[in-house]
């Protein structure tokens, strides 16, 4: 019975090697990808189709809030008719969208503070009115596309009887009659 042992220890021996063997080669080849099941029932969804992202309308300028063309009044130091320099680009900028805008017509009503005579403030609020128009001339619109209209001091912005109110109310508002 001896022999019989040493037998079935070397042949477990050899069984476990083996064993051993077969697991790290496993563990080592990489086993092919299942091939895929072909669906007869089913048929491939249809791709989605993404939404078309439409570009924004452009907004009129004259509407856009963040426009320089949104502000419509020139402001005027007391008992003057001259532009001051810190309009210059208000008014640049509006001569550009009536030359880039043949139908647009503005109309240029000048205001006045309550100080003088009734009719000493109509004739410097047509001053103003016309200040601003030869302004927009020069820089190439027609003056037939121009109104011009004093208000004298009938139509305030501000009520009050101080400065503050008088330089609010010392402006050219500029009206689009045409956009």
């Amino acid at each position: 019975m001896k022999m019989k042992i040493p037998a079935i220890l070397i042949a477990s021996s050899f069984a476990l090697l083996l064993g051993a063997c077969a697991s790290q080669q496993a563990a080592e080849t990489p086993q092919p990808a299942p091939a895929p099941q072909p669906q007869a029932t089913a048929p491939a969804p249809a791709p989605q189709a993404q939404p078309v992202q439409q570009p924004a309308m452009a907004m009129n300028p004259l509407h856009d809030p963040n426009s320089i063309l949104a502000k419509r009044s020139i402001y005027f130091d007391f008992d003057r008719s001259n532009i001051k320099p810190e309009f210059n680009a208000l008014v640049e900028a509006h001569a550009g969208y009536m030359n880039s805008h043949p139908s647009a017509m503005i109309r240029v009503e000048g205001n006045c503070d309550e100080r003088g005579s009734r009719e000493y403030n109509l004739a410097l609020g047509q001053r103003r009115a016309d200040s601003l128009r030869k302004a927009m001339v020069l820089l190439g619109v027609s003056d037939k596309r121009i109104e011009t209209i004093s208000w004298g001091e009938e139509k305030p912005r501000a009520l009050g009887h101080d400065e503050a109110a008088w330089a609010q109310n010392r402006r050219d508002d500029i009206i689009y009659t045409h956009e």
